[in-house]
């Protein structure tokens, strides 16, 4: 598993939204440069639309809060625009480097969790999103405190 750089993340947040609060309606928008290696994390009261691509390989979260618990729920797009085969790659790129993108959620937005430690054991759930009933699930993929890695 890649390890996160952190002189490699960028995060932005956006009207509404500080470093401790809210927690419910928080959005995380995660975006990359495939040429720079960065990561860029967009935190605010929506995903931000304005920094998706076309190619869609962003991870979107946001925070729920459901049967008295804490819940992160994340989304990727698995479709690729050239059939099957790709979305077969997209699936095994998105699988790989998810646990990456999660450190990058987990450690950019580290003020939060020290300041409410509970969201650190709530369940992480991801939608991979697919027209195809093969890659079209949603899989548990552990606890933030998981991917504390710094």
């Amino acid at each position: 598993m890649k390890r996160l750089k952190p002189e490699k993340l960028n995060v932005e947040f956006r009207f509404g939204v500080t470093p401790i609060s809210p927690i419910i309606d928080r959005h995380y928008t995660l975006t990359h440069s495939d040429i720079t290696g960065e990561l860029f994390l967009t935190i605010g009261l929506e995903y931000a639309y304005d920094k998706i691509g076309p190619i869609r390989d962003e991870l979107l979260a946001k925070w729920n809060y459901d049967n008295n618990k804490y819940i992160l729920f994340a989304y990727v797009y698995v479709d690729g625009q050239h059939g099957l085969s790709m979305t077969a790659l997209r699936n095994r790129i998105f699988v790989k480097e998810l646990p990456l993108a999660l450190e990058a959620i987990r450690y950019g937005d580290r003020a939060l969790f020290q300041n409410y430690p509970m969201l650190d054991s709530s369940p992480i759930f991801i939608h991979f999103y697919s027209m195809d009933p093969y890659f079209n699930r949603i899989e548990y993929r552990g606890t933030p405190s998981d991917y504390i890695g710094i």
